[in-house]
């Protein structure tokens, strides 16, 4: 390969060459705890993350509308082994009946009185203080939670079979903005974007300069060995 123009790929060797240096250091474990730049960036966004994702209050505010709603659903699990003891103690805490006729489960209860105890199992996860959880059915916290999520699951299926479109509501509700978030960042310290501002928009910005960084360093790289694109010349009709 013949250097056409040495300044160019001077230019663009150097780039590349600090480019590998600062991904080095990205890859090496300096950045507390440690932690390399990917981890430390990965923790640091799912905090973030999970202190923007509380919404329990204000679904648990919603659900007081329903105290005198009552429901009687009949939901078929995914699988058989979804449909454990743990599944009808749960809803036994909640004031519920639920009845066993395999492959499925009858239910007959209030919907509030329901929603309530899985935001009230959900709003202890979120806060990290699974082993409330754990005590309250004699089961590890996680299988608690996932159990109320394949419950849920059935519940809303069933309620919208029914056409109760306003308790389906309230069911998705409590399954998506309240178990899964409780569930997914179980141990995860919450943090508010106000906190970690100014880390967070120094990351963005370094993200795109350093994706700049790279795309100048082949540009320059190959400019330097002679390849580079030049607007096509007109060909004229004879």
């Amino acid at each position: 390969m013949i250097v056409k123009n040495k300044m160019e790929f001077a230019k663009g060797a150097f780039l590349a060459v600090t480019f590998a240096g600062v991904l080095a250091l990205i890859f090496s474990p300096v950045f507390g705890d440690g932690k390399n730049g990917l981890v430390y960036s990965d923790d640091m966004f799912n905090k973030l993350s999970k202190g923007s994702s509380y919404f329990i209050p204000k679904i648990a505010k919603s659900n007081e509308k329903f105290k005198t709603t009552d429901i009687a659903v009949v939901i078929k699990l995914d699988k058989p082994e979804q449909m454990n003891p743990l599944a009808k103690k749960l809803l036994a805490m909640a004031g519920a009946q639920a009845e066993n006729a395999s492959p499925e489960i009858k239910i007959n209860g209030n919907l509030s009185a329901v929603m309530g105890q899985v935001l009230a199992d959900a709003d202890d996860m979120f806060k990290n203080d699974g082993t409330k959880v754990a005590g309250r059915y004699g089961s590890d916290e996680k299988e608690v939670m996932t159990s109320w999520w394949n419950i849920l699951k059935g519940m809303d299926k069933e309620l919208k079979k029914q056409g109760k479109i306003e308790e389906a509501k309230m069911v998705s509700d409590v399954m998506k903005k309240a178990v899964e978030p409780a569930f997914n960042f179980y141990k995860i310290d919450a943090q508010k974007v106000t906190e970690k501002a100014g880390i967070m928009s120094g990351l963005l910005v370094f993200y795109v300069i350093y994706t700049m960084w790279w795309g100048f360093a082949i540009f320059y790289l190959f400019d330097g060995v002679g390849l580079t694109m030049k607007k096509a010349k007109v060909k004229k009709e004879v």
